[in-house]
């Protein structure tokens, strides 16, 4: 496996790369991301994953100067999946002018669910992919489903810009109880962890009680919420939306999917769950 920093040598990497899929990071890698690299794997010639912190997407209070950055041991783990090349740019080669003077600034859908409780957040993401895409040229690009707004967001830009990828969901990875693999998961102590679950059994009730026809979305949701703040979480949001635009869900939908973040004690999690009715 190759280990570039810089812009021009990834481009001149690139140049005889073949047909290759990507897999945006910002490192601390775990097995979630190690199946958006599997699935990288069956897509594409080469298999290109970026580790990069990245400033824009943290707010105010966030935890970018903490967020855990483990270079050598993510290397080893891609190197073990056979990645091609792990590209890792320092800040100053991706935002050499450190503040950026142009940005990506998403619809009003950067706004609601996560991008209420932080301002500013997928303008970062959106922009710094945008930067990845150019300089990677990646055919087929990986996001793994658990951040499903990112997600959306992205497949949205990507065709209104005309970008020359095609965006590739990937399954929401689980540890054996249900919890979403993330990488603040590690910041939870040994209670708030065996706590961690209730916040995906909360989204498995709600999709249940959808299935068997229960269309009171706002007692379904406020109901989950209140569950939750029993048991100690401070919750932002438990939304059931339209799964295709994110819209709020309106009773003769079919494809839905019911988003939550919350936090336990200093470490906001989120899930979501799709319904298929």
């Amino acid at each position: 496996m190759k280990i570039i920093h810089t812009i021009q040598e990834l481009r001149d990497w690139r140049r005889e790369a073949g047909s290759v899929a990507f897999v945006p990071t910002m490192g601390n890698l775990h097995e979630g991301h190690l199946a958006l690299v599997r699935e990288a794997a069956k897509r594409a010639d080469k298999v290109v994953v970026s580790i990069f912190v990245n400033r824009l997407q943290f707010g105010q209070g966030e935890d970018f100067d903490c967020y855990p950055r483990t270079l050598e041991q993510d290397a080893a783990k891609l190197t073990g999946e056979g990645v091609a090349v792990l590209f890792a740019p320092s800040e100053q080669e991706l935002y050499p002018h450190v503040a950026q003077q142009y940005n990506v600034e998403p619809p009003h859908l950067q706004n609601e669910l996560c991008g209420a409780f932080r301002p500013g957040h997928f303008r970062g993401v959106a922009t710094v992919v945008t930067k990845l895409f150019n300089i990677v040229e990646p055919d087929y690009a990986c996001f793994g489903k658990k951040d499903y707004q990112q997600l959306a967001i992205l497949q949205g830009m990507a065709a209104d810009l005309n970008f020359r990828v095609e965006i590739v969901p990937v399954d929401i990875g689980r540890a054996a109880d249900g919890l979403a693999l993330s990488s603040r998961n590690q910041y939870l102590n040994e209670a708030e962890r065996k706590q961690a679950p209730q916040l995906y059994r909360e989204l498995q009730a709600i999709a249940r009680a959808v299935e068997n026809g229960n269309r009171d979305y706002a007692a379904l949701e406020q109901q989950a919420a209140t569950n939750l703040k029993q048991t100690g979480w401070q919750v932002d949001y438990v939304e059931i939306r339209h799964a295709g635009n994110l819209q709020v869900a309106h009773v003769g939908d079919s494809e839905l999917v019911v988003l939550a973040a919350a936090r336990l004690g200093n470490t906001r999690l989120i899930d979501n769950i799709e319904i298929h009715l």
